[in-house]
């Protein structure tokens, strides 16, 4: 399974839409739009899971830097979460 990030999405286009996009490359078995919590407005990147590596491969190269809904998406390889990089929560002052 090949995790793909997309970014510098239009934040009118849904998860459906972004679906599609990639559909068009190979099987997509799923595709997530960020939301942020307090206001329910996407954050304007989102994932897409592909099983075939080569099928996502090929819908990277196809599909970074083309206008996706207005707006000129960015697309490549999810690279894994590193929490080290996050910075540290801050601790409630009681």
């Amino acid at each position: 399974m090949t995790n793909i990030y997309c970014g510098n999405l239009s934040y009118q286009l849904t998860e459906e839409q972004l679906r599609e996009a990639f559909a068009a490359f190979g099987e997509v078995a799923s595709a997530k739009i960020i939301i942020d919590r307090a206001t329910g407005q996407s954050k304007g990147f989102g994932f897409v899971e592909m099983p075939s590596k080569e099928e996502a491969e090929e819908a990277i190269r196809q599909l970074d830097g083309t206008p996706l809904e207005g707006r000129n998406v960015r697309v490549n390889e999810a690279r894994p979460r590193d929490d080290n990089n996050r910075p540290p929560r801050r601790q409630p002052r009681w």
